[in-house]
């Protein structure tokens, strides 16, 4: 195998914590192969430092690698602040999609009977965000505007990697946007999302209005799905749909730019969750979504040994909680190394097996 390079984005409090607990699971002794750790510290203080300089560093060589893994950081509310690394990233990378999963974890009890995963593959670009806002008029009669922009090859790149990705998972393309109301903006993705189910006839698709989705998402029979959405639309839903499992902790996020013909060029991963700074140099705060979104990664380097090493992390994971090493937010009293040792074992043993059981 050809020895790959992930780009870590290092942040701050126990989302740099969680994030070295994730580094522990891919060590060579772990997972038996090299990966180069080129590591850039995006910490607030080093931000501010280098006046964000280090986060346009880091996205260069996210773009160079073809890899990325990044902890949370802080985004200070003051205006004229440094901001979130997050919108430099995206625009720096050309990132066109995010994708959050949402998975069931044994012992904890999911929201309106939800079963099997379901992925939002969201636009990361355009929509309401970075849309131009501006007000006119004084007293009650002050009226504020905002004008938003989608384009088609967002559209095209949300509907093509839901497709494929449905494919992959054997899931249903579900849900979309309110293209009834405003067939022209968010018809766009509509366009795109039947286009992509006439290049994919053997994924089903079942497209649903926006406010349709979330209704009917309380009322799922378990099927896997795949949800393509606008950028609002995605941002806000993905928080509810991780959240019908019961627990955030089971979830990764990525983003992805990619090539012409819309295969992955460069991949993102990380947890969904922020700096949990009360938990921060406690060793209590649950490492399960890092070390999720660590596994995600591994299945983009397109190489068996890196495959079969995200599904040993994906299995060892998931039988962890299974077996009631917990973290306390899931109920248990495992400390943060405690469990990502638990997990260290079973992936070791996992690929010793299948490696001696190989003709």
């Amino acid at each position: 195998m050809e020895k790959k390079s992930i780009v870590v984005l290092d942040g701050d409090q126990t989302g740099q914590e969680l994030l070295e607990e994730a580094l522990r699971v891919i060590a060579p002794d772990v997972i038996g192969m090299e990966i180069d750790l080129e590591h850039y510290d995006l910490s607030l203080e080093n931000r501010r430092a280098t006046q964000n300089e280090i986060v346009y560093e880091a996205a260069r060589a996210m773009k160079e690698a073809g890899y990325g893994l990044k902890a949370a950081t802080i985004t200070p509310e003051e205006k004229g602040d440094v901001g979130s690394p997050n919108a430099i990233l995206r625009k720096e990378i050309d990132g066109k999609v995010i994708i959050r999963t949402g998975r069931r974890i044994p012992g904890v009890v999911p929201v309106a009977g939800t079963f099997s995963p379901i992925s939002v593959i969201r636009m990361a670009v355009g929509d309401a965000y970075g849309a131009k806002e501006w007000r006119e008029g004084e007293g009650v009669d002050e009226v504020a505007y905002r004008t938003e922009t989608v384009d088609r090859k967002t559209c095209r790149a949300v509907a093509e990697y839901a497709f494929r990705h449905a494919k992959r998972t054997k899931s249903k393309v579900f849900g979309g946007p309110k293209y009834t109301v405003s067939p022209v903006y968010e018809g766009m993705l509509k366009e795109e999302m039947d286009e992509a189910s006439k290049r994919y006839p053997e994924v089903a698709y079942d497209p649903q209005l926006i406010d349709a989705t979330y209704a009917l998402l309380l009322n799922s029979p378990g099927d896997p799905l795949v949800i393509p959405a606008l950028n609002r639309d995605g941002d806000c839903l993905s928080d509810m749909v991780l959240q019908l499992f019961g627990s955030i902790a089971g979830s990764e996020s990525i983003l992805m730019s990619f090539d012409e013909d819309f295969n992955p060029q460069v991949v993102m991963a990380e947890a969904p969750h922020g700096t949990a700074p009360s938990l921060y140099k406690k060793n209590v705060a649950n490492p399960m979504a890092m070390i999720l979104a660590t596994a995600s990664l591994l299945t983009h380097f397109h190489e068996p040994q890196a495959s079969a090493a995200s599904r040993a992390i994906y299995e060892a994971t998931i039988e962890t909680v299974r077996e009631g090493v917990r973290t306390s937010d899931l109920g248990g009293n495992a400390t943060t190394s405690e469990f990502t040792d638990e997990v260290i074992a079973k992936v070791q043993t996992k690929l010793e097996v299948w490696n001696s059981l190989q003709m």
